[in-house]
């Protein structure tokens, strides 16, 4: 016996210009049919919610799924699968487009790991429950608002990963607590007792982009909020963000962001007494301009 709820979309040409299309989405559970073995053109993420059961690999490997877990299914890659006799809680999403190559790339999508174990459901569940209430009959919005929820599922599933804690890989966490000192990818890499070919690897897979490239968008990031939000001189920028040569780190600004620094803060237009807050606030209960009179 099971239960489930499906809807499959067509989005057009102008719509896989967004990056990501959603293709269908369903929602099931209980002792659903065996998947497979087939092969399709395009992406699926099936969510296990509950339960357990199976998934067999093209070179044969029998694969065990216990919930919370993640299915990828890649396009041209057979594959067969199903649950135990128990059943088991199961919400998928079929999905395609241009941007799964640079969410392949980042590690967002991982076709060498086909069973993916999740620390909690609940964050992709959400994202693909905005999917399944967008596929109401008659939605004008419905390619767009779907499109968008891939984003934040394939987003949300990265999160959930069991080998993510909540506070985010320790080895990213870890450099972007240490970008703004100087030192080498090498140094870096001996502080986590790791070679530079470890580090890279480790860095690579989680951020999808090398150390060096990793540790400079953080310090630009950086850079870019004290000239729009300070009366810091440059010169002063570059040595709060790691470099001691402010002719270096200009140039280096000017060919990653381009524009030079100067050139930037005269675009943001304003600047903010005392700086920036570095306190986060509170998504439950964001800052708001009170509308009550004095």
């Amino acid at each position: 016996m099971y239960h489930t709820w499906m809807r499959y979309f067509t989005p057009g040409a102008v719509h896989r210009r967004l990056g990501l299309v959603c293709l269908g989405v369903g929602l099931q559970h209980g002792s659903l049919p065996t998947v497979g073995p087939r092969t399709l053109d395009h992406h699926v993420a099936v969510v296990i919610s509950s339960g357990s059961g199976w998934f067999r690999a093209p070179d044969g490997q029998h694969l065990a799924v216990c919930a919370p877990a993640l299915i990828w299914i890649t396009p041209g890659v057979p594959h067969h699968y199903g649950p135990d006799p128990g059943g088991w809680d199961e919400s998928f999403v079929d999905f395609d487009g241009p941007a799964t190559d640079t969410y392949t790339e980042l590690g967002y999508i991982d076709p060498d790991r086909p069973v993916v174990p999740l620390s909690d459901a609940a964050g992709p569940r959400a994202a693909i429950g905005r999917i399944a209430r967008a596929a109401r009959r008659g939605n004008p919005l419905l390619e767009v608002e779907t499109a968008a929820a891939v984003h934040e599922l394939l987003v949300a599933l990265r999160r959930a990963r069991a080998d993510t804690s909540p506070a985010g890989d320790p080895v990213l966490t870890a450099l972007a607590r240490d970008a703004f000192q100087p030192l080498s990818v090498a140094e870096h890499a001996a502080r986590h007792g790791m070679t530079p070919a470890e580090l890279r690897t480790a860095v690579r897979r989680g951020a999808g982009c090398s150390p060096k490239d990793y540790l400079l968008s953080i310090r630009l990031r950086r850079a870019k909020e004290l000239l729009a939000a300070t009366e810091l001189s440059v010169a002063s920028i570059a040595r709060r963000v790691g470099y001691e040569d402010p002719a270096y780190f200009s140039r280096l600004f000017t060919r990653r962001v381009g524009t030079a620094p100067v050139r930037f803060r005269e675009q943001q237009g304003r600047s903010v007494p005392g700086g920036w807050s570095d306190r986060i606030p509170d998504p439950e209960h964001p800052p708001t301009i009170s509308t009550r009179s004095t």
